[in-house]
């Protein structure tokens, strides 16, 4: 008789282990963390084991549009939009809803690198993303307007030769300096922060310091560009621009 009371408390108590335990998990699920992460987090990416395999997983990452040039020399037409444009969660509350917008894997990645951020206790959100050809136009018209020519063509694109046309773009920044786009977001916490992480999201500091003259822009810490993690860690652990990494990508292809 004691033997079947104990194995009945035995059996209760196993019971409410295992009622906690799928109860945490369905919680967890649900939690605000745990749904966005869900929703818009990053898959680890699969390291290729070969140099082939890289070369096949970075064409891949081409198919798809990801490692498109777009500078002063090459540009797109003015009817190009991404089809695949979705809604950025993370941004800058006075700016126009309409530039949320990034493609949607790109999305995908800067939501899970403004949580990874959050986790830091940094503040990382997008000021501009996508911009259509039109709003480029009048952007880069009215700073050639206000500022001039050279001033223009030096912080600004022309229409149709601006990255943020692909959706894979986006310009970020943070409170610490009220929101706005300056070189000396470059030097904040969040600032330091992107610069060292954005590649483990497929991110690149787009117009990096001491490349002006292949990128054709001056430094911007806050413009990120979406290329793929397995490009972003070559570039990054190269310390290079994109140009330079197409080009050697290029050659170890046999491209002219």
């Amino acid at each position: 008789m004691k033997k079947t009371a104990m194995l009945v408390v035995l059996f209760l108590v196993l019971a409410i282990l295992a009622f906690i335990i799928i109860g945490q998990l369905d919680f967890s699920s649900f939690s605000s963390g745990g749904l966005e992460k869900e929703v818009s987090g990053v898959e680890e990416p699969v390291v290729p084991d070969t140099e082939q395999e890289m070369r096949e997983a970075i064409q891949q990452d081409m198919e798809k549009g990801f490692l498109i040039l777009v500078n002063k020399e090459k540009g797109l037409a003015k009817e190009y939009v991404p089809e695949d444009l979705a809604e950025i969660s993370y941004f800058a509350k006075d700016r126009s809803p309409q530039w949320r917008k990034m493609r949607q894997e790109a999305v995908q990645a800067f939501h899970a690198l403004c949580e990874d951020a959050l986790e830091q206790e940094m503040e990382i959100v997008v000021t501009t993303a996508y911009r259509s050809y039109d709003f480029q136009s009048s952007l880069y018209y009215s700073y050639v307007e206000s500022r001039g020519q050279e001033w223009a063509d030096r912080y600004s694109a022309k229409p149709g030769t601006s990255e943020h046309q692909t959706g894979l773009a986006a310009d970020c920044s943070s409170p610490s300096v009220g929101y706005q786009l300056t070189s000396t977001f470059g030097d904040t916490p969040e600032g330091k922060w992107l610069a060292e992480n954005a590649h483990r999201f497929g991110f690149i500091i787009r117009y990096p310091e001491g490349k002006e003259a292949i990128t054709g822009y001056n430094y911007e810490p806050w413009h990120i560009r979406y290329v793929g993690v397995l490009s972003a860690e070559q570039i990054y652990t190269k310390g290079i621009t994109l140009e330079e990494w197409l080009g050697e990508f290029a050659l170890e292809q046999g491209e002219e």
